[in-house]
């Protein structure tokens, strides 16, 4: 797959509030604009999208996105004055540093010796060879996972490898997720799985949280409700409320679709709940010695 370089140099055009699409890809997960090229790119949809600062604080590198509509035409109304549509595509920005934090020209040198950096343009394409360089780079020195997070920062692996899940900021929201997991415990809500008794004390208070409240239905009122917003999901069933799917699962479709697949919903039992079993056989006795119950028939 193709991955290409986004070029952005705020000394040329600053129309662009880079702060504010941080804060949405921290918050949402995604912010999604539109990218024009001064010539035909041949960016194919699905592609990695690097986002490269030049000018007097570049070049360094700043994040990754996706592309998500392949090349089409700006309106002409994009376009200069007196000029022609440009071609553009629609990316999906999903791993951003703050400006001022971006990799600089010593790191990238040293991990793609040969690419002349200061001519990067916009829209050219990465070699084969380099594209899992960058991944790496970007692995070890861009923004680090999510606390509790159990996936790869986005664009340090290739699209294809990685399932998303789409992770909103009801979820991420420290206070809202201690209260849902307060009321409904840390098992999950679909599946029963608990960490805590598959994995001991390394488990204990692990698990996702899922927005149940589609997003196409929020609006500025909106005012969540930990209990009856939130649930508690393991990573499993909360990539498949999202899988595939514009409006997430709802957690009786979860549910469904674990017994069509024949998975019969249960827990370990705990050494305390054995040993009160094992007593109450011991003074019930052998099955045996007791008569069967009277049914009056």
């Amino acid at each position: 797959m193709t991955s290409i370089f986004l070029v952005w140099n705020p000394d040329r055009w600053n129309g662009w509030n880079y702060a504010s699409v941080v804060e949405q890809v921290s918050d949402a997960g995604q912010a999604h604009g539109e990218w024009q090229f001064s010539r035909s790119a041949g960016v194919p949809a699905g592609g990695d999208a690097w986002l490269l600062l030049k000018g007097k604080h570049g070049p360094g590198l700043l994040g990754h996105g996706v592309v998500i509509r392949a090349q089409s035409w700006a309106a002409p109304s994009a376009a200069p004055a007196g000029g022609t549509p440009s071609p553009s595509v629609m990316v999906a920005f999903d791993s951003l540093l703050p400006l001022g934090d971006q990799i600089g020209q010593e790191m990238l040198s040293a991990a793609l010796p040969e690419l002349r950096w200061n001519r990067v343009r916009n829209g050219q394409a990465l070699e084969p060879s380099a594209q899992a360089r960058i991944r790496d780079l970007w692995r070890l020195e861009g923004p680090p996972p999510l606390p509790g997070s159990t996936l790869p920062v986005p664009g340090t692996y290739p699209a294809w490898a990685v399932s998303k899940v789409e992770v909103n900021r009801y979820e991420r929201n420290p206070e809202a997720r201690r209260a849902c997991i307060a009321h409904y415990g840390t098992s999950c809500a679909a599946c029963g799985f608990s960490f805590e008794i598959a994995y001991g004390d390394a488990g204990r208070d692990f698990i996702d949280v899922h927005h149940t409240v589609p997003v196409s239905v929020i609006d500025s009122s909106y005012r969540l409700d930990p209990v009856t917003d939130l649930v508690p999901l393991c990573p499993n069933c909360h990539a498949m409320a999202h899988l595939g799917v514009t409006t997430p699962r709802t957690l009786p479709e979860l549910r469904r679709m674990l017994a069509g697949a024949g998975f019969m919903q249960g827990r370990a039992v705990s050494p305390g709940e054995l040993e009160s079993h094992q007593e109450a056989l011991r003074i019930l006795g052998p099955a045996e010695t007791h008569p069967a119950p009277d049914t009056g028939a």
